[in-house]
Protein backbone atom coordinates (compact mmCIF):
# COMPACT_ATOMS: atom_id res chain seq x y z
CA UNK A 1 0.00 0.00 0.00
CA UNK A 2 1.28 3.16 -1.01
CA UNK A 3 -0.36 6.52 -0.15
CA UNK A 4 0.25 10.05 -2.30
CA UNK A 5 -1.01 12.86 -0.77
CA UNK A 6 -2.16 16.53 -2.22
CA UNK A 7 -3.57 19.05 -0.63
CA UNK A 8 -5.27 22.93 -1.50
CA UNK A 9 -7.04 25.53 -0.21
CA UNK A 10 -10.65 26.25 -1.88
CA UNK A 11 -12.22 29.83 -0.85
CA UNK A 12 -16.04 28.79 -0.28
CA UNK A 13 -16.17 33.41 1.10
CA UNK A 14 -20.07 34.71 0.39
CA UNK A 15 -21.44 37.78 1.59
CA UNK A 16 -23.74 36.35 4.36
CA UNK A 17 -22.88 36.30 8.14
CA UNK A 18 -24.68 34.53 11.31
CA UNK A 19 -24.86 35.91 14.60
CA UNK A 20 -21.45 34.92 15.30
CA UNK A 21 -19.20 35.30 12.28
CA UNK A 22 -19.29 36.63 8.79
CA UNK A 23 -18.36 34.18 5.50
CA UNK A 24 -16.26 36.86 3.86
CA UNK A 25 -12.57 34.83 3.87
CA UNK A 26 -13.90 31.34 4.58
CA UNK A 27 -12.06 28.72 3.44
CA UNK A 28 -11.63 25.06 3.63
CA UNK A 29 -9.24 23.05 3.44
CA UNK A 30 -9.04 19.63 0.59
CA UNK A 31 -7.43 16.40 0.10
CA UNK A 32 -6.59 13.86 -2.43
CA UNK A 33 -5.35 10.83 -1.40
CA UNK A 34 -4.15 8.17 -3.95
CA UNK A 35 -3.89 4.77 -2.55
CA UNK A 36 -2.44 1.74 -4.61
CA UNK A 37 -2.46 -1.46 -3.25
CA UNK A 38 -2.48 -4.60 -4.85
CA UNK A 39 -1.70 -2.60 -8.25
CA UNK A 40 -4.76 -1.30 -7.97
CA UNK A 41 -5.01 2.69 -7.71
CA UNK A 42 -8.12 4.81 -6.29
CA UNK A 43 -8.34 8.35 -5.35
CA UNK A 44 -10.23 9.71 -2.83
CA UNK A 45 -11.57 13.00 -1.47
CA UNK A 46 -11.95 14.90 1.62
CA UNK A 47 -12.76 18.69 2.90
CA UNK A 48 -13.69 20.05 6.16
CA UNK A 49 -17.47 21.94 6.52
CA UNK A 50 -18.24 25.70 6.74
CA UNK A 51 -17.55 27.48 9.52
CA UNK A 52 -13.94 26.11 10.54
CA UNK A 53 -11.02 27.15 7.81
CA UNK A 54 -8.31 25.83 6.27
CA UNK A 55 -6.04 23.86 7.90
CA UNK A 56 -3.09 23.57 5.72
CA UNK A 57 -0.27 23.95 8.34
CA UNK A 58 -1.46 20.97 10.47
CA UNK A 59 -1.56 18.89 7.48
CA UNK A 60 1.57 19.52 6.04
CA UNK A 61 3.29 19.62 8.91
CA UNK A 62 2.07 16.58 10.56
CA UNK A 63 -0.53 14.39 9.56
CA UNK A 64 0.05 13.62 5.55
CA UNK A 65 3.35 12.82 6.14
CA UNK A 66 2.39 10.31 8.99
CA UNK A 67 -0.31 9.05 6.31
CA UNK A 68 2.56 8.84 3.84
CA UNK A 69 5.17 7.20 6.03
CA UNK A 70 2.92 4.10 6.61
CA UNK A 71 3.07 0.27 5.71
CA UNK A 72 0.84 -1.76 4.32
CA UNK A 73 0.57 -3.77 7.46
CA UNK A 74 -0.73 -0.30 9.04
CA UNK A 75 -3.64 0.04 6.85
CA UNK A 76 -4.76 -3.52 7.20
CA UNK A 77 -6.98 -4.98 9.75
CA UNK A 78 -8.08 -8.94 9.11
CA UNK A 79 -6.96 -8.19 5.29
CA UNK A 80 -9.22 -5.32 5.16
CA UNK A 81 -8.30 -1.55 4.31
CA UNK A 82 -9.23 0.15 7.68
CA UNK A 83 -9.30 3.51 7.97
CA UNK A 84 -10.02 3.09 12.16
CA UNK A 85 -6.58 1.89 12.19
CA UNK A 86 -4.77 4.48 10.48
CA UNK A 87 -6.68 6.81 12.24
CA UNK A 88 -4.60 5.29 15.07
CA UNK A 89 -1.40 6.10 13.45
CA UNK A 90 -2.52 10.06 12.54
CA UNK A 91 -3.15 10.31 16.04
CA UNK A 92 0.12 8.96 17.61
CA UNK A 93 2.35 11.68 19.79
CA UNK A 94 -0.75 13.44 20.08
CA UNK A 95 -1.91 14.52 23.45
CA UNK A 96 -5.49 14.15 24.80
CA UNK A 97 -7.56 17.75 24.56
CA UNK A 98 -7.16 20.33 22.46
CA UNK A 99 -9.94 19.50 19.90
CA UNK A 100 -10.34 22.79 18.14
CA UNK A 101 -8.71 22.63 15.03
CA UNK A 102 -6.31 19.02 15.06
CA UNK A 103 -9.85 17.44 14.55
CA UNK A 104 -10.56 19.32 11.59
CA UNK A 105 -7.02 18.34 9.92
CA UNK A 106 -7.77 14.60 11.49
CA UNK A 107 -11.31 14.67 9.82
CA UNK A 108 -10.63 16.24 6.37
CA UNK A 109 -8.31 13.10 5.82
CA UNK A 110 -10.44 10.55 7.42
CA UNK A 111 -13.20 11.40 4.71
CA UNK A 112 -10.77 11.00 1.80
CA UNK A 113 -9.51 7.27 3.14
CA UNK A 114 -13.35 6.55 3.86
CA UNK A 115 -13.34 7.58 0.27
CA UNK A 116 -10.73 4.91 -0.60
CA UNK A 117 -12.02 2.17 1.41
CA UNK A 118 -15.69 2.30 -0.33
CA UNK A 119 -13.94 2.63 -4.17
CA UNK A 120 -11.46 -0.31 -3.27
CA UNK A 121 -14.21 -2.61 -2.40
CA UNK A 122 -16.44 -1.31 -5.40
CA UNK A 123 -19.47 -0.04 -2.83
CA UNK A 124 -21.11 3.43 -1.95
CA UNK A 125 -19.97 3.94 1.62
CA UNK A 126 -23.75 3.90 2.71
CA UNK A 127 -23.43 -0.17 1.89
CA UNK A 128 -19.94 -0.71 3.22
CA UNK A 129 -20.85 1.07 6.08
CA UNK A 130 -23.91 -1.17 6.74
CA UNK A 131 -22.09 -4.35 6.07
CA UNK A 132 -19.15 -3.43 8.47
CA UNK A 133 -21.28 -2.47 11.36
CA UNK A 134 -24.25 -4.51 10.99
CA UNK A 135 -26.71 -2.55 10.30
CA UNK A 136 -29.61 -2.14 7.94
CA UNK A 137 -29.20 1.05 5.54
CA UNK A 138 -31.70 3.32 5.10
CA UNK A 139 -32.30 3.84 1.17
CA UNK A 140 -33.17 7.07 1.73
CA UNK A 141 -32.59 9.75 4.26
CA UNK A 142 -34.58 13.17 5.80
CA UNK A 143 -32.75 16.36 4.78
CA UNK A 144 -33.44 20.11 4.97
CA UNK A 145 -32.24 22.81 3.53
CA UNK A 146 -30.07 24.94 5.22
CA UNK A 147 -29.66 28.99 4.75
CA UNK A 148 -31.67 31.84 6.44
CA UNK A 149 -28.48 34.00 6.93
CA UNK A 150 -28.42 37.67 7.31
CA UNK A 151 -27.39 40.04 4.59
CA UNK A 152 -25.49 42.79 5.01
CA UNK A 153 -26.12 44.53 1.98
CA UNK A 154 -30.11 44.34 3.20
CA UNK A 155 -32.20 46.50 5.53
CA UNK A 156 -34.81 44.26 7.51
CA UNK A 157 -37.57 44.96 5.07
CA UNK A 158 -35.60 44.24 1.39
CA UNK A 159 -33.96 41.09 3.24
CA UNK A 160 -37.77 40.20 4.43
CA UNK A 161 -38.18 39.60 0.47
CA UNK A 162 -35.35 38.20 -0.36
CA UNK A 163 -35.53 35.55 2.74
CA UNK A 164 -38.83 34.71 1.11
CA UNK A 165 -37.75 34.24 -1.77
CA UNK A 166 -34.52 31.98 -0.68
CA UNK A 167 -37.07 29.55 1.03
CA UNK A 168 -39.71 29.12 -1.60
CA UNK A 169 -36.66 28.29 -3.74
CA UNK A 170 -36.00 25.33 -1.13
CA UNK A 171 -39.75 24.25 -1.49
CA UNK A 172 -39.50 24.17 -5.00
CA UNK A 173 -36.36 21.79 -4.87
CA UNK A 174 -38.63 19.10 -2.53
CA UNK A 175 -37.42 20.23 0.67
CA UNK A 176 -40.44 21.04 3.12
CA UNK A 177 -38.10 21.60 6.36
CA UNK A 178 -35.81 24.32 6.00
CA UNK A 179 -33.28 26.35 8.53
CA UNK A 180 -32.71 30.35 9.26
CA UNK A 181 -30.41 31.91 11.09
CA UNK A 182 -31.06 34.06 14.12
CA UNK A 183 -29.51 36.10 16.89
CA UNK A 184 -27.92 38.91 14.64
CA UNK A 185 -30.84 41.39 15.02
CA UNK A 186 -33.07 41.95 18.04
CA UNK A 187 -35.90 39.84 18.83
CA UNK A 188 -38.60 41.61 17.52
CA UNK A 189 -36.94 42.04 14.27
CA UNK A 190 -35.97 38.13 14.61
CA UNK A 191 -39.51 37.42 15.22
CA UNK A 192 -40.88 39.14 12.51
CA UNK A 193 -38.08 37.24 10.22
CA UNK A 194 -39.06 34.01 11.95
CA UNK A 195 -43.19 35.17 10.87
CA UNK A 196 -42.26 35.65 7.28
CA UNK A 197 -40.71 32.73 6.81
CA UNK A 198 -43.81 30.66 8.14
CA UNK A 199 -45.70 32.43 5.83
CA UNK A 200 -44.06 30.02 3.18
CA UNK A 201 -43.27 27.46 4.54
CA UNK A 202 -46.29 27.22 6.76
CA UNK A 203 -46.33 24.90 9.93
CA UNK A 204 -43.88 25.24 12.60
CA UNK A 205 -42.49 22.30 11.97
CA UNK A 206 -41.84 22.76 8.98
CA UNK A 207 -38.52 25.62 10.31
CA UNK A 208 -35.98 25.35 12.64
CA UNK A 209 -33.78 28.41 13.89
CA UNK A 210 -29.94 28.57 14.81
CA UNK A 211 -28.38 31.15 16.60
CA UNK A 212 -24.99 30.15 16.24
CA UNK A 213 -24.03 30.00 20.46
CA UNK A 214 -24.76 33.98 20.37
CA UNK A 215 -26.82 34.41 23.56
CA UNK A 216 -26.00 34.38 27.33
CA UNK A 217 -28.61 32.74 29.53
CA UNK A 218 -30.96 35.60 29.89
CA UNK A 219 -31.20 36.11 26.28
CA UNK A 220 -31.93 32.65 25.61
CA UNK A 221 -34.47 32.54 28.17
CA UNK A 222 -36.29 35.88 26.46
CA UNK A 223 -35.63 33.70 23.12
CA UNK A 224 -37.34 30.43 24.31
CA UNK A 225 -39.79 32.27 25.72
CA UNK A 226 -40.53 33.93 22.19
CA UNK A 227 -40.41 31.20 19.91
CA UNK A 228 -42.41 28.62 22.22
CA UNK A 229 -45.66 29.83 20.60
CA UNK A 230 -44.97 29.19 17.08
CA UNK A 231 -43.78 25.38 18.03
CA UNK A 232 -40.65 25.03 15.28
CA UNK A 233 -38.17 22.17 14.06
CA UNK A 234 -36.07 23.16 16.69
CA UNK A 235 -34.09 25.90 18.50
CA UNK A 236 -30.42 24.98 17.74
CA UNK A 237 -27.31 26.72 19.90
CA UNK A 238 -28.60 29.10 21.70
CA UNK A 239 -25.84 29.88 23.68
CA UNK A 240 -21.90 28.67 23.74
CA UNK A 241 -21.29 24.82 22.64
CA UNK A 242 -19.24 24.16 26.21
CA UNK A 243 -21.57 26.02 28.36
CA UNK A 244 -23.65 22.73 29.49
CA UNK A 245 -25.34 24.79 32.27
CA UNK A 246 -27.03 27.28 29.97
CA UNK A 247 -28.34 24.51 27.60
CA UNK A 248 -29.38 22.98 30.73
CA UNK A 249 -31.21 25.64 31.68
CA UNK A 250 -32.59 26.51 28.25
CA UNK A 251 -33.89 22.61 28.28
CA UNK A 252 -35.48 23.28 31.98
CA UNK A 253 -37.79 26.14 30.42
CA UNK A 254 -37.89 25.29 26.72
CA UNK A 255 -40.50 22.34 26.65
CA UNK A 256 -39.63 21.91 22.66
CA UNK A 257 -36.86 19.96 20.34
CA UNK A 258 -33.30 21.69 20.71
CA UNK A 259 -30.27 21.05 19.07
CA UNK A 260 -26.58 21.41 19.48
CA UNK A 261 -23.31 19.70 19.58
CA UNK A 262 -21.59 21.03 16.03
CA UNK A 263 -18.81 22.42 17.44
CA UNK A 264 -18.25 19.77 19.74
CA UNK A 265 -15.51 17.54 18.72
CA UNK A 266 -14.95 14.50 20.58
CA UNK A 267 -16.54 11.62 22.16
CA UNK A 268 -15.60 12.71 25.84
CA UNK A 269 -17.50 16.67 24.58
CA UNK A 270 -20.40 14.08 23.91
CA UNK A 271 -20.44 12.67 26.81
CA UNK A 272 -20.24 15.67 28.36
CA UNK A 273 -23.12 17.17 26.80
CA UNK A 274 -25.08 14.36 27.63
CA UNK A 275 -24.44 14.19 31.41
CA UNK A 276 -24.60 17.59 32.18
CA UNK A 277 -26.16 19.86 29.31
CA UNK A 278 -29.92 18.87 30.78
CA UNK A 279 -30.90 17.63 26.56
CA UNK A 280 -34.17 14.83 26.46
CA UNK A 281 -33.69 11.83 24.54
CA UNK A 282 -37.25 11.52 23.09
CA UNK A 283 -36.89 15.05 21.29
CA UNK A 284 -33.40 17.13 21.04
CA UNK A 285 -31.35 16.78 18.62
CA UNK A 286 -27.55 16.27 18.37
CA UNK A 287 -25.36 17.83 15.86
CA UNK A 288 -21.93 16.32 15.58
CA UNK A 289 -20.37 16.88 12.63
CA UNK A 290 -17.89 14.21 11.73
CA UNK A 291 -15.79 16.33 9.47
CA UNK A 292 -14.83 18.90 11.90
CA UNK A 293 -14.47 15.71 14.61
CA UNK A 294 -11.68 13.66 13.56
CA UNK A 295 -13.87 12.08 11.18
CA UNK A 296 -16.36 8.54 11.15
CA UNK A 297 -13.61 6.89 12.98
CA UNK A 298 -14.09 9.12 16.32
CA UNK A 299 -18.01 9.55 14.85
CA UNK A 300 -17.81 5.40 15.82
CA UNK A 301 -16.64 5.96 19.01
CA UNK A 302 -19.97 9.22 19.85
CA UNK A 303 -22.57 6.85 18.72
CA UNK A 304 -20.92 4.36 21.31
CA UNK A 305 -21.00 7.08 23.96
CA UNK A 306 -24.50 8.02 23.04
CA UNK A 307 -25.90 4.18 22.84
CA UNK A 308 -24.26 4.09 26.54
CA UNK A 309 -26.32 6.86 27.67
CA UNK A 310 -29.59 5.75 26.26
CA UNK A 311 -30.08 8.00 23.11
CA UNK A 312 -30.87 6.22 19.70
CA UNK A 313 -28.67 7.08 16.63
CA UNK A 314 -31.80 8.61 15.40
CA UNK A 315 -31.70 11.63 17.25
CA UNK A 316 -28.06 12.67 15.49
CA UNK A 317 -28.63 15.13 12.29
CA UNK A 318 -25.01 16.09 11.99
CA UNK A 319 -24.11 19.47 10.85
CA UNK A 320 -22.41 20.32 7.60
CA UNK A 321 -24.32 19.66 4.43
CA UNK A 322 -21.58 17.03 3.46
CA UNK A 323 -22.47 13.73 1.16
CA UNK A 324 -19.59 12.17 3.90
CA UNK A 325 -22.33 12.21 6.96
CA UNK A 326 -25.08 11.82 4.56
CA UNK A 327 -23.58 8.28 4.06
CA UNK A 328 -23.12 8.16 7.57
CA UNK A 329 -26.70 9.05 7.98
CA UNK A 330 -27.94 6.39 5.90
CA UNK A 331 -25.57 3.68 6.86
CA UNK A 332 -25.64 3.80 10.82
CA UNK A 333 -28.90 5.03 10.68
CA UNK A 334 -28.83 8.34 11.78
CA UNK A 335 -31.96 11.10 11.96
CA UNK A 336 -31.01 12.87 9.22
CA UNK A 337 -28.60 14.85 7.25
CA UNK A 338 -28.19 18.81 7.13
CA UNK A 339 -28.02 20.44 2.88
CA UNK A 340 -26.96 23.46 1.90
CA UNK A 341 -28.63 23.97 -1.93
CA UNK A 342 -27.56 27.75 -1.89
CA UNK A 343 -24.91 28.79 -0.41
CA UNK A 344 -21.10 27.12 0.01
CA UNK A 345 -21.28 25.49 -2.69
CA UNK A 346 -20.31 23.12 -4.21
CA UNK A 347 -19.47 21.84 -0.81
CA UNK A 348 -22.83 21.29 0.05
CA UNK A 349 -24.35 20.01 -2.77
CA UNK A 350 -26.23 16.01 -2.92
CA UNK A 351 -25.99 14.00 -5.95
CA UNK A 352 -27.31 15.55 -9.23
CA UNK A 353 -29.24 12.55 -10.48
CA UNK A 354 -31.42 12.26 -7.32
CA UNK A 355 -34.00 14.83 -6.49
CA UNK A 356 -35.29 15.66 -2.97
CA UNK A 357 -38.87 14.71 -2.40
CA UNK A 358 -40.58 15.93 0.94
CA UNK A 359 -37.02 16.03 2.86
CA UNK A 360 -35.98 12.84 1.83
CA UNK A 361 -33.40 12.05 -0.85
CA UNK A 362 -32.36 8.14 -2.45
CA UNK A 363 -28.92 7.53 -1.69
CA UNK A 364 -26.81 7.15 -5.07
CA UNK A 365 -25.03 3.40 -5.90
CA UNK A 366 -22.07 4.97 -7.30
CA UNK A 367 -18.59 3.74 -5.27
CA UNK A 368 -17.11 5.58 -2.43
CA UNK A 369 -18.93 8.70 -0.91
CA UNK A 370 -20.26 9.74 -4.05
CA UNK A 371 -18.90 12.89 -4.67
CA UNK A 372 -18.77 11.97 -8.72
CA UNK A 373 -22.21 12.23 -8.56
CA UNK A 374 -22.02 15.95 -7.99
CA UNK A 375 -20.38 17.75 -10.89
CA UNK A 376 -19.93 21.18 -9.77
CA UNK A 377 -18.08 19.05 -6.91
CA UNK A 378 -15.70 16.71 -8.73
CA UNK A 379 -15.25 19.86 -11.24
CA UNK A 380 -14.14 22.13 -8.24
CA UNK A 381 -11.81 19.21 -6.98
CA UNK A 382 -10.25 18.52 -10.17
CA UNK A 383 -9.47 22.11 -10.62
CA UNK A 384 -7.66 22.27 -8.04
CA UNK A 385 -5.46 19.24 -8.06
CA UNK A 386 -5.67 18.89 -11.99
Amino acid sequence: MTFRVDQQVSSIASDIRNAYIDFSKMTVSVVRIRATINGKTVTGYGFNSNGRYAQAGLLSERFIPRLEALTEADTLKEGQFSPTKIWGHLMQNEKPGGHGERSVAVGVLDMALWDVAAKLEGKPLWQVLSERYSREADKTVFVYAAGGYYYPDKGLDKGLDKLQDEMRSYLDLGYTVVKMKIGGLPLAEDIKRIETVLEVVGAGENLAVDANGRFDLETALEYAKALKPYELRWFEEAGDPLDYRLQASVAEHYALPIATGENLFSHQDARNLLRYGGLRADRDILQMDPALSYGLSEYLRTLDVLAQQGWSPRRCIPHGGHQFALNIAAGLNLGGNEAYPHVFAPFGGLADAHPIESSHVLMPSAPGIGFETNAALIKRFRSLFD
